[in-house]
């Protein structure tokens, strides 16, 4: 039964994910339905969190629009999830960066790795 169940779930999974962790910022290209067109819609933010494994794995995004903090999550192996793109990379000492939603501004930033 076990087997069976990792089949279908590898069946399920992108062959191509991007490298990225918490603390990067990302382009995420999520295809949008409407009606009976479909388009992509770019979503840009900083990666909360990644929880789960194997075709499970979600991840988080935060921006702010508008003066407003926008969270969103992905399957990271949903087929509405075009590509992933890696703007820059973070350095952070934690798993899970719920401490960004209490700041605004500067504090809200994440700082560069400095390759």
């Amino acid at each position: 039964m076990n087997d069976i169940i990792k089949n279908i779930e590898a069946g399920q999974m992108k062959e191509s994910v991007p490298e990225f962790s918490v603390g990067d910022t990302v382009k995420v290209y999520a295809k949008i339905k409407e009606g009976n067109r479909e388009r992509i819609q770019i979503f840009e933010g900083t990666v909360l969190k990644r929880q789960g494994g194997s075709n499970r794995e979600t991840f988080t995004v935060r921006k702010n629009s508008n003066g407003v903090g926008v969270e969103k999550t992905w399957p990271l192996h949903s087929p509405f999830v075009e590509k992933i793109e890696v703007v820059r990379r973070g350095k952070v000492r934690r798993a899970k960066l719920f401490y960004l939603r209490d700041r605004v501004g500067k504090a809200a930033k994440v700082k560069e790795v400095v390759k």
